[in-house]
C-alpha cells in the first residue's frame, strides 16, 4: 500500500480517504470532463487498489497453473496461494474453518447454490420460506423459483416508512415456522443496517435456518459468523476491493456436508465409474471444474488491504461520511432522503430524490461534474414499489472517499437543481 497506517493523516473519521486515493490507480486520470473522479458507487462495485492489481498480475505472470491437480512445483505453488485465499476469507468473517468456505462467482451464485442444493433437498409442498421487501433481487428471485417448483410458500417481511424491517411483522411471519429465513445485513437500495443478532435469534427460535446476504456489509464493517450464529452467509469479492468473478458462500459444516452438489463434473468428485460417482468432501464438492484461481488470490489481497486498515476503522470512516452527507443533503431544499436517519442503523449508502428531476437525469448531470453515482431501482424493485417511486439516485461511500467528495456531492445537487429550474 502506498501509505502506512501510522503515516496516514487522521481526519475526524478513522483515516484519510484522500490519502488512500493514492493506492487506487483509477483516481490517477481525470474524467472525460477534465475533472477529478469522485467515485460514489461502491455499492455497485468498488475500484481496486494497486496491491490487488499487482497480486493478480503477479499470479498470472509467475504463479499460474491449475490447482489441486499437478504434482509439479508450479501447480503446488498455485494451489497453496489459492487455498491461502480461502483461509483469508474464513479469517475475515470469523468462520471456524476454511473448509466451510465455498468459492463462487459472487453473492448471487452463493444464494442460488443454497436455494438449489439445500432448498431442493429440504423443502416440500406446504413448507415456508421468509425473506423481506428490503432485499436485492438476488435474495428474492431464487426463493420465488424454488418455492414455485416445490409448492412451498414465500412470505415477505414488511419495511417501515423510514426503511427499517418491521420486526413485529417478522415475528408474525416466523410464527408459521418457516424452514428458512433469508435476509440482507445491509440494504443496497437504502443503506439500512438490519439488527442481525436479533433477527438470527428470532429465526432460530422459530426453527428456521438463517441465510445472510452480506454483499453490502462484508466490505464495510466487521463480520463474525460465529458470533452472529447464522447458518449461511454470502459475499461478493468485487464490492470489497477484489476482482469480479469471485465470491464466497460460508455454511455450517454439517449443513454443507448434507447438501448435494450444485454443479457436477471435474474436481468435485473422488471416484467416477460408468455406473456412478462419489462426491468429494466439502468445500470441493461445490467447486466443479477449474475455479477462479487468480481471482481468489486477488480477493485474498483485497482482504489483506482491508485488514491492514481495520474493519472497525472502515466502518467508523464511513459512518462519519454518512453523517456529513446526510446533513449536507438535508440542508438543501427539494431533497428527499430515504432510509433511517440514525447513523448506527445506516451504512455508507444514501438514496435520495430531487423534486421534479428523474434520477437518470441527475446521474447524467453528476457525470459532467466527474461524479459517479447509481440511478435506477438498484435491483430492488420491491423497495421502489413500497415507496411508490420508479427509482432513486444513490451515493455510496468507501475507504477512498472523504469530505471533499461530500462537498462535491452537495454542489452537484445544487447545480442540478439550477439546471432544471
Amino acid at each position: 500500500m502506498a501509505i502506512e497506517p501510522a503515516a496516514r493523516p487522521v481526519t475526524e473519521g478513522a483515516f484519510s480517504g484522500t490519502a488512500l486515493r493514492d493506492d487506487f490507480p483509477i483516481f490517477d486520470t481525470p474524467t472525460g470532463s477534465g475533472m477529478r473522479l469522485v467515485y460514489l458507487d461502491a455499492a455497485a462495485s468498488a475500484p481496486k487498489p494497486r496491491s490487488v492489481i499487482e497480486a493478480v498480475s503477479d499470479a498470472y505472470s509467475h504463479h499460474y497453473a491449475n490447482v489441486h491437480r499437478g504434482i509439479y512445483e508450479l501447480s503446488e505453488d498455485a494451489t497453496a496461494r489459492f487455498e491461502g485465499a480461502r483461509r483469508k476469507v474464513a479469517r475475515f468473517i470469523g468462520a471456524p474453518s476454511e473448509r466451510e468456505i465455498v468459492f463462487v462467482r459472487n453473492a448471487t451464485e452463493a444464494i442460488n447454490l443454497v436455494a438449489y442444493s439445500w432448498g431442493r433437498a429440504n423443502l416440500r409442498a406446504g413448507d415456508r420460506v421468509v425473506t423481506t421487501q428490503l432485499e436485492h433481487h438476488a435474495n428474492i428471485v431464487p426463493w420465488q423459483q424454488l418455492t414455485r417448483e416445490v409448492g412451498a410458500t414465500l412470505d415477505y417481511v414488511a419495511i417501515t416508512d423510514d426503511g427499517r424491517l418491521d420486526l413485529d411483522d417478522l415475528r408474525t411471519k416466523l410464527a408459521a415456522h418457516p424452514k428458512l429465513l433469508a435476509v440482507a445485513h445491509v440494504s443496497n437500495a437504502l443503506g439500512t443496517i438490519n439488527p442481525l443478532s436479533e433477527i438470527v435469534e428470532l429465526g432460530h427460535e422459530a426453527g428456521a435456518l438463517v441465510l445472510i446476504d452480506a454483499a453490502q456489509s462484508a466490505p464495510h464493517m466487521p463480520i463474525d459468523v460465529a458470533s452472529l450464529g447464522c447458518d449461511f452467509l454470502a459475499l461478493s469479492g468485487h464490492k470489497m476491493l477484489g476482482p469480479s468473478g469471485i465470491g464466497a458462500l460460508w455454511g455450517r459444516r454439517e449443513l454443507l456436508d448434507a447438501m448435494p452438489p450444485f454443479l457436477t463434473g471435474g474436481s468435485m468428485i473422488i471416484r467416477v465409474t460408468l455406473e456412478g460417482a462419489e462426491w468429494n468432501e466439502v468445500p470441493y464438492k461445490f467447486e466443479a471444474g477449474t475455479p477462479a484461481i487468480v481471482e481468489a488470490i486477488g480477493l485474498g489481497a483485497a482482504i489483506d488491504y482491508l485488514e491492514e486498515l481495520g474493519m472497525e476503522n472502515v466502518r467508523a470512516h464511513e459512518r462519519y461520511l454518512f453523517e456529513r452527507a446526510w446533513q449536507t443533503l438535508g440542508e438543501i431544499p427539494g431533497v428527499r432522503r430515504l432510509g433511517p436517519d440514525d447513523p448506527d442503523l445506516h451504512a455508507g449508502v444514501i438514496s435520495f430524490l430531487l423534486d421534479g428531476i428523474h434520477p437518470h437525469d441527475i446521474a447524467t448531470v453528476f457525470d459532467s461534474h466527474g461524479i459517479a453515482v447509481r440511478a435506477g431501482h438498484h435491483c430492488a424493485q420491491p423497495v421502489m414499489l413500497r415507496y411508490d417511486i420508479p427509482a432513486t439516485t444513490r451515493a455510496s461511500f468507501y475507504v477512498y472517499n472523504d469530505l471533499d467528495d461530500i462537498e462535491a456531492l452537495g454542489k452537484a445537487v445544487v447545480a442540478t437543481q439550477m439546471l432544471f429550474a
